[in-house]
């Protein structure tokens, strides 16, 4: 494909590239523009919040209980137990996201090469 005679083989990525942004950064900053505007105490944020950590919960429970690609080779149990004890570490280290994951993710890693 051509434009005005010039060879145009990365059209298709550029619009990829825009679309992309489009879809989902400009979401995120008419949220951070109207999330200004929300009292934190008020009940359209608390409805947010709510709505924001289900979604989170169901991509969770979805990852443990129907996963796929090379979660799905190990065991319901061993994603059970790695997700209880990431959540024990997250709680246990004040919250931090980063220790809870870790956490998850070194005892999947650990259950995957002894077997289980």
């Amino acid at each position: 494909m051509t434009f005005s005679g010039i060879d145009a083989w990365w059209w298709p990525y550029l619009f990829i590239l825009i679309a992309g942004w489009f879809a989902t950064d400009f979401w995120r900053y008419a949220g951070v523009l109207v999330g200004r505007r929300l009292n934190e105490g008020s009940q359209a944020f608390e409805f947010v919040r709510a709505v924001a950590t289900a979604l989170v919960a169901a991509v969770i429970s979805r990852l443990i209980l129907f996963p796929t690609g090379a979660l799905a080779e190990t065991g319901v149990v061993l994603r059970i137990v790695a997700a209880v004890l990431g959540f024990a570490a997250f709680k246990l280290a004040g919250q931090r996201v980063v220790v809870g994951v870790g956490v998850s993710l070194a005892a999947l890693a650990a259950g995957m090469v002894l077997g289980f």
